[in-house]
């Protein structure tokens, strides 16, 4: 993944298991990027796809039951008829009912990953299989805690932006960036997370920002 620095801020690395990773040479090789380290880190990206859907699924949310994980896959419901797999609802054009009914369904789970700490980080009318009518949330491996990455906003802002977009499409107005930030704040979440100001370092760049940013929050 491109940028995948901002989706892996916040969060632990995980092995084939699902467990953290605490070897030192597993973890240098994934900071390093060597050839195994890539391989450790798309283990990884795999373990948090699966653990999200765990937890979502658990939750009611609209995503494919995971069953098992390996290294490379993830063992889920299907999601189709016989024939034919379920398309994504970016290929499906609807009729303003349905449009509308779906459009409240899928915000529906938005605030329902928020309720449960977590943002898709990658959400859009390509990454929702459409059947009979009912909809499925697919594709988590990029998921993040909006409590733990400092773009989670923006991040979950986009994914909104994009739902929107389609659903504009099929006629239903809305205003994405005021629905985003009554979704976040509704959850009582912050812009960027809450730090102890005095671990931070007047020296590094990346420290000033987080000083920045928590300060312009609190004048909201």
């Amino acid at each position: 993944m491109k940028n995948d620095f901002l989706y892996r801020e916040g969060r632990a690395d995980l092995d084939i298991n699902g467990n953290v990773v605490l070897d030192d040479g597993m973890l240098h090789a994934m900071r390093k990027r060597t050839a195994y380290g890539r391989e450790l880190q798309h283990t990884s990206w795999i373990g948090h796809e699966y653990k999200t859907l765990q937890g979502l699924h658990a939750a009611g949310a609209d995503v494919p039951e995971p069953f098992a994980s390996g290294d490379n896959a993830i063992l889920m419901s299907y999601i189709g008829g016989d024939e034919l797999a379920a398309p994504t609802l970016n290929t499906v054009e609807l009729d303003p009912v349905e449009a509308l009914q779906l459009y409240q369904r899928t915000l529906h789970n938005i605030e329902l990953m928020l309720a449960h700490g977590r943002v898709h980080g990658d959400l859009s009318a390509f990454n929702i299989l459409y059947w009979e009518g009912e909809i499925t949330l697919i594709d988590f491996p990029q998921a993040i805690s909006p409590g733990e990455n400092r773009s989670a906003f923006l991040i979950f802002e986009r994914d909104v932006t994009r739902v929107c977009e389609y659903f504009a499409r099929q006629g239903i107005r809305s205003q994405p960036h005021q629905l985003a930030e009554k979704l976040w704040k509704g959850h009582h979440l912050r812009r960027s997370p809450q730090v102890d100001l005095r671990l931070l370092d007047a020296e590094d760049e990346r420290d000033r920002q987080v000083w920045l940013n928590d300060v312009n929050e609190g004048k909201r």
